[in-house]
């Protein structure tokens, strides 16, 4: 049993690092946001913002992580404390992962801006990212909450952005087929799906540590995945 004046300096440092777990995924959820609609309106001075705001998230997950360890070696923390720790130290790597897939994003919009649109494209790629940053923001509330159902719920919803991945896979395939002049900018925006689509599986990966960080135990592995490519590092 931990005396009352170390659970009350592990608790306040706690309350600092779940700070800066929020404020990362602030920038994160902004960073989605913004890639999108530098794509839409093909903003290019937008991308390049949203490739610096990165090394802020790079910096915040640098910071938890030393940190985290500084509480593991000072308070020595046991059980619940101690998953509640290393839950925060998977959460910001997923987050950090999904701010670099938002980076992606951005770098291949200043490529895309220099060729021919390709009509609907942004519009359908702004939806699924929207989609993903609502997961993300439920995921950060259901992990401030300790809402197992609410985490469960973000994990439903994933497979809708696998849905929404596919029909344009296949979209961005007939294009291609009936215009070879669109296969360039086509695999451009396929990657782009194919990273938003990872953002997705990364948010899940939060609320996955969620329900672990509750009820001691990470929830079955029932999301086959159906990938036509790789993901893009």
């Amino acid at each position: 049993m931990q005396e009352p004046h170390i659970a009350s300096a592990f608790d306040r440092d706690l309350e600092g690092i779940q700070a800066m777990i929020m404020k990362m995924g602030g920038l994160v959820e902004a960073a989605i946001t913004s890639a999108a609609k530098a794509l839409e309106t093909r903003d290019e001075e937008l991308a390049e913002q949203v490739r610096k705001d990165d090394k802020l998230i790079d910096a915040l997950e640098e910071q938890i992580n030393t940190e985290a360890a500084r509480v593991i070696a000072l308070r020595s923390p046991i059980a619940t404390d101690l998953r509640t720790v290393l839950s925060v130290m998977k959460i910001a790597a997923n987050l950090e992962r999904i701010g670099d897939y938002a980076k992606n994003l951005a770098k291949r919009t200043s490529v895309l801006v220099q060729m021919s649109d390709v009509e609907g494209s942004a519009g359908a790629i702004r939806r699924m990212a929207k989609e993903v940053e609502l997961m993300l923001k439920d995921a950060l509330d259901a992990y401030i909450q300790r809402d197992v159902a609410l985490a469960e719920n973000v994990i439903t919803h994933d497979h809708e952005v696998d849905q929404m991945y596919n029909a344009l896979f296949r979209e961005f395939l007939t294009f291609m087929m009936e215009d070879p002049r669109n296969i360039t900018a086509c695999m451009h925006l396929h990657f782009i799906a194919k990273n938003i689509e990872r953002m997705g599986d990364h948010v899940t990966s939060i609320s996955e540590q969620v329900i672990y960080l509750v009820s001691g135990e990470l929830p079955d592995e029932s999301r086959p995945k159906g990938d036509y490519m790789t993901d893009e590092e």
